[in-house]
């Protein structure tokens, strides 16, 4: 035999949409995301961020052979 729980919510959350309902596993598997640290990048790398997407919309771009030559991985 099945029993069904009963649960009730209450008028002043409901009527706002605020309620979200899902399995536990997908709870759970949410909650891991609150352990990945987030990134706050400093005004240097805004900066920095601004200027290579402008170069991009520019197309002055380096293909990966190019950057690994500049960075001297290769010869």
């Amino acid at each position: 035999m099945n029993i069904m729980n009963t649960i009730t919510i209450p008028k002043k959350i409901a009527k706002h949409d605020d309620v979200v309902t899902i399995p536990r596993k997908e709870y759970e598997a949410l909650l891991g995301f609150k352990k990945i640290k987030e990134f706050f990048p400093t005004a240097v790398q805004k900066k920095a961020l601004v200027s290579a997407e402008q170069r991009l919309r520019k197309g002055k771009t380096l293909s990966y052979h190019e950057c690994a030559k500049k960075l001297g991985l290769i010869h």
